[in-house]
């Protein structure tokens, strides 16, 4: 029994007890609050409806955004609808082309509708306008029943007696054209690759940086506190361009793109590596060890907001607010972008560039003044030393 209270007495051990219990309060508080945006908040995703076709295709259109439940644009050009899909403007294109109406009214010929999809990105998205899509041409088809077909070709002016030959055969007119873009390779490993290659970084780094403060704070009384602090920043900038190449050197090795696409990988991820080294050692300067305690919590709140699971657009205000300034978005944003084309790699890059630059300001500003309150305490000794020998 006194082992057990040895064991109970030992801070250690209680610290241990205490992350067991508070990483399942934390993680399923965060999961369960994150995720429920899904599908609550499906109808805050953005489709765009392209209609070149004045006749039926103009009543069509007006159908659909009626009836879908998301946001809607009617008024771009297909280019300029297929430039904000490629960004992740857009969750999808519905596009009625010019000859829609004259297919229809051809019986040897189907009416196709096009549905632009970017599956390089969020899996809740992708997933759903694929849905979503086939939806809109079943009811299409079940629009196009005989009687509706009939009246839709009389006011054509198509004779009665040919009205209703077309129409028998209206259900199966419909042809879904799904064009998906930035398509990923084939398997899993593939889609989930810019998400996990961005956290075992992000992880990693979350460690070594309370190890390093750690060591900071030892070394910076024996060789001086700017000395100190500005070569633990130089060895943490070589460290982030040897770090990252374990990690892809494992992906590439097992899913090959090309030595260009590495290269920029490699980078991206050394400025990542870099950034949330930068960003995990704000806490730790502030708190030491206990820093645990915030950057746990906030690890899994940018998980949520990658992105790689749901966009943006769907987060609640919470997620939504902290994604903005997430080194994790940004570069599972820029790892889309390398593996599988579209998005805006410059304006992600330069985010993650924006964010390590504010937290390593924020660090140095701590360390200065850390490093004053110390310089205080030490001064205030003196003098008390000094005093008291007078006194002697």
């Amino acid at each position: 029994m006194k082992i057990v209270v040895d064991y109970l007495k030992d801070k250690l051990f209680v610290g241990g007890i205490t992350m067991l219990i508070f990483y399942q309060i934390i993680m399923i508080t965060i999961y369960m609050g994150g995720y429920s945006a899904v599908p609550r908040n499906l109808t805050e995703l953005t489709v765009a409806i392209v209609n070149e076709d004045a006749e039926y295709g103009a009543e069509f259109a007006e159908r659909i955004k009626e009836e879908l439940p998301f946001k809607m644009k009617s008024d771009l050009t297909l280019d300029q609808a297929k430039q904000e899909l490629d960004e992740h403007d857009l969750s999808m294109v519905v596009h009625i082309p010019a000859d829609f109406t004259s297919h229809l009214t051809k019986p040897e010929e189907q009416v196709q509708l096009n549905f632009f999809i970017n599956n390089a990105t969020a899996q809740t998205v992708s997933s759903t306008m694929q849905t979503v899509a086939n939806q809109i041409a079943s009811e299409l088809s079940q629009q196009l029943k005989v009687e509706s077909m009939q009246s839709i070709l009389q006011g054509m002016q198509v004779p009665e007696e040919q009205a209703v030959s077309l129409a028998e055969g209206a259900v199966n007119k419909v042809k879904t054209n799904m064009i998906p873009s930035n398509v990923p390779p084939a398997g899993m490993h593939n889609l989930m690759a810019p998400m996990f290659l961005t956290i075992v970084s992000y992880v990693g780094a979350m460690i070594f940086s309370m190890m390093a403060v750690s060591t900071l704070n030892k070394l910076k009384s024996k060789h001086g506190k700017w000395r100190a602090f500005f070569t633990l920043q130089g060895l943490i900038m070589g460290l982030s361009l040897i770090g990252p190449l374990v990690g892809l050197g494992i992906y590439f090795a097992i899913q090959g793109y090309g030595a260009d696409v590495f290269f920029r990988m490699w980078l991206s991820h050394a400025l990542e590596m870099f950034v949330a080294v930068q960003v995990t050692s704000v806490i730790t300067m502030l708190l030491g060890q206990a820093a645990m305690l915030i950057n746990m919590p906030y690890l899994l709140i940018q998980v949520i907001g990658t992105g790689a699971i749901m966009p943006q657009e769907m987060m609640s205000g919470f997620f939504k607010f902290f994604s903005s300034f997430s080194v994790l978005h940004y570069s599972v944003e820029t790892d889309y972008s390398l593996l599988f084309g579209g998005g805006n790699v410059a304006e992600s890059i330069s985010m993650m560039g924006v964010i390590g630059a504010a937290a390593l300001l924020i660090n140095l500003v701590i360390h200065k003044l850390k490093a004053a309150s110390n310089t205080t305490k030490a001064e205030i000794e003196v003098e008390s030393a000094a005093l008291v020998g007078n006194a002697n």
